[in-house]
């Protein structure tokens, strides 16, 4: 890097979106970037996460495909597959109903797995300051960007990047700056807006994740189904899902309970915190016998409060940008987290290192990333909020068993497994590139 860089990054929050970004901008040795995660070390929590075809198409363009194949069991395949089995739960005797196929088949890892990979691959350039959990910042029509920590330091950028996940701090000072900057031009519904644009809400559903290992499961249900085909079991208001990770070690187990009446409300109590098992297995204490194993192999499992952003008017203030989670964190039932992330690492990453790109004109290389990126964000929020729907039989046309004949049932099961492959397939069938060619398009534009 030359002693005077052509601008000067900094990135809240050391995830798998901030550190892709990073990563991204690495690759161009003019631009200085620094990472401030929160944490007092870098440690991911425990949780599998999975790659469809089109964040797996960046990840190879980044260069990260090869080590992360090294970290999975799972080998890559570039036709049709088998994605998942779907099997209805909620009664004694499980109806297997839908298989999921997709083009390209779902890419899972561990998520330290995932992080360690983005970390070795981080040119020792790119500096990353554990125990620094921004407050705020202050951006000025010139000069740089201020970054106020809780530690009391202080730090300036170009550039700031808020990968600091749901609960934001760079969303909280971004949305304040701006409901204030509206209440002085007396625009006070936009300024009620950007207020209301500070908080997630509560989705009405909670996730209860556990790692069962594999050893465990196969002594209470020898030759468990998840062991090798990767499976979501439905009924009514809650779903399981359950795959194989960590080179077989462990099953990624996620049950999910529902109640869609309580959508965009407060939720009382801590939003991630163990818990007995009893909590989430009690719900689930009539499904079928697959699904009882699942269960009497989890101990304290993690609940999480799946909280939301409601969709914002713009990701960007100025040189500020938000991505991922702090940006439009989502339902996660297309598992589309991460790979939206990792979208938006991609693209903002590309325009900031185009060479025309300068200090003069970042917040419009920033304006072109809200432009693209922000609609697609939107569209798949409510693309995952209708699964969550489908997964938990809420506004479909199945009837208590008893009331349709097998026939029946298994008719309109399939017709349910139809529409929500409909609802998902843009995450196999469709590709970032034209995302990235539009935002090269109006930079050279501009």
């Amino acid at each position: 890097m030359s002693s005077e860089p052509r601008f000067r990054v900094a990135i809240c929050g050391a995830g798998i979106g901030g550190l892709t970004a990073a990563l991204a901008l690495a690759k161009s040795p003019d631009i200085e970037v620094q990472v401030y995660e929160g944490a007092q070390q870098l440690a991911e929590l425990g949780a599998g996460i999975g790659l469809f075809s089109r964040p797996w198409e960046l990840i190879r363009k980044l260069g990260l495909d090869t080590d992360l194949l090294k970290c999975t069991e799972i080998k890559r395949v570039e036709g049709p597959v088998t994605a998942f089995n779907y099997r209805k739960s909620d009664t004694p005797e499980g109806i297997e109903f839908y298989t999921l196929v997709t083009k390209g088949n779902l890419m899972t890892f561990h998520r330290p797995d995932f992080q360690n990979v983005l970390l070795q691959n981080m040119p020792r350039s790119t500096r990353i300051h554990c125990a620094k959990r921004l407050r705020s910042y202050n951006q000025r029509p010139t000069g740089p960007v201020e970054l106020f920590f809780e530690d009391g330091t202080t730090a300036t950028c170009d550039v700031l990047i808020g990968a600091d996940g749901l609960k934001s701090a760079v969303r909280r000072s971004m949305f304040i700056d701006k409901a204030r900057i509206a209440q002085s031009e007396r625009k006070m519904a936009e300024a009620a807006e950007c207020e209301a644009s500070i908080e997630p809400v509560w989705s009405g559903t909670n996730a209860y994740r556990a790692l069962i290992p594999a050893e465990r499961l196969n002594a209470r249900y020898p030759g468990h189904r998840t062991f090798t085909q990767p499976t979501q079991y439905l009924g009514k208001d809650g779903y399981v899902i359950a795959y194989p990770i960590a080179k077989g070690k462990f099953i990624n187990f996620v049950a999910f309970k529902a109640r869609h009446d309580l959508e965009n409300t407060k939720f009382n109590g801590p939003w991630v915190s163990a818990t007995d098992s009893s909590e989430v297995t009690s719900m689930f204490r009539t499904w079928e016998p697959e699904v009882q194993a699942l269960m009497d192999c989890i101990d304290r499992p993690l609940r999480w409060a799946i909280h939301i952003m409601r969709p914002l008017s713009t990701y960007v203030h100025g040189r500020v940008a938000l991505i991922g989670d702090a940006a439009h964190a989502s339902p996660p039932h297309q598992g589309s987290g991460a790979g939206q992330a990792i979208e938006d690492a991609f693209v903002l990453a590309t325009l900031l290192a185009h060479p025309s790109t300068n200090r003069q004109n970042l917040s419009r290389a920033l304006s072109i990333f809200d432009h693209v990126r922000r609609p697609v964000a939107h569209d798949v929020h409510e693309r995952n909020r209708l699964n969550g729907q489908y997964f938990t039989f809420h506004y479909t046309n199945l009837k208590p068993s008893e009331e349709l004949s097998p026939e029946e049932t298994l008719k309109r099961l399939r017709e349910l497994g139809e529409a929500f492959t409909k609802n998902w397939e843009w995450a196999w069938t469709t590709s970032a590139e034209p995302v990235v060619r539009e935002a090269l398009r109006l930079l050279n534009e501009s």
